[in-house]
């Protein structure tokens, strides 16, 4: 399926704004002004921002005591942070137990693919993580397309999800993903859910771990640069933007407050 024009999305029902950060709210790895500004102005117009990330714990935390959102997911759905009362909650998807057993798993099986692929290793933020671990193929390192395959193929044939986003390849056990833990986040907080045909909520994403996401959404948004990956992903956005990576988020919050006009 072909997205369409972001043109043709109906969102003036939008009342949230759930996104992917890398390749979706940053430029060539930065957050730029203009993007947050945009976030900002969707906050103050009564339009909540919640981000959905594979980035690490760490950052998870830091975004949530430092941006104007609503929400943070991270690791992948393992765990996500929610401002209540004024103070900062973590919740995980797995029992402590369980991810106590799955890290030392996951930490050997990951050690394997690493001596398996020539030139890999971890990304410089896995040791931020406490679910997943990231193994960095474009971001410092430039293992490429083939080099992400052969992680993704060694990891899969041994029980692990390895699922690429744009700059890493995010591995974990367990039977979450951004869009099960999304879903809890809203049942859990906003005493809700996705609806067939909804027109509350908006995904914006980029890369393989969002199809998750872009399959749950019927307002799914990729920003134009999905369409690098666009043959390869499983369930493809509904629409897609002009622009490119936070500027196509722009584009989005644009036609947003277009639309609530």
């Amino acid at each position: 399926m072909v997205p369409r024009p972001l043109q043709q999305a109906s969102l003036s029902k939008v009342r949230a704004v759930f996104t992917d950060v890398d390749g979706t709210l940053t430029t060539g790895g930065q957050l730029r002004s203009q993007t947050l500004r945009a976030i900002e102005w969707l906050g103050s117009h009564g339009v909540q921002v919640v981000l959905v990330s594979g980035r690490p714990s760490g950052w998870g935390e830091a975004w949530a005591r430092q941006l104007p959102v609503a929400g943070v997911v991270v690791e992948n759905g393992g765990l996500y942070f929610v401002r209540k009362k004024g103070e900062l909650h973590k919740v995980y998807a797995e029992a402590p137990a369980v991810r106590v057993r799955h890290r030392r798993k996951l930490e050997r099986l990951v050690a394997g693919a690493l001596r398996a692929v020539k030139g890999a290793r971890l990304s410089m933020d896995s040791s931020a993580t406490e679910v997943d671990l990231a193994i960095d193929y474009a971001e410092d390192a430039r293992l490429g397309k083939k080099g992400a395959d052969a992680l993704e193929r060694y990891l899969r044939a041994r029980g692990v999800t390895a699922v690429r986003s744009s700059v890493h390849v995010n591995c974990w056990l367990g039977a979450f993903d951004k869009r099960t833990m999304v879903e809890k986040f809203l049942r859990t907080e906003w005493g809700t859910e996705v609806r067939p045909g909804e027109g509350r909520f908006v995904y914006v994403g980029d890369s393989f771990n969002d199809a998750p996401m872009f399959a749950a959404f019927p307002l799914s948004i990729g920003v134009a640069n999905v369409l690098d990956v666009l043959p390869q992903l499983d369930h493809p956005p509904a629409f897609v933007t002009r622009a490119r990576e936070g500027r196509g988020f722009v584009e989005v919050a644009d036609a947003i407050a277009k639309a609530l006009r």
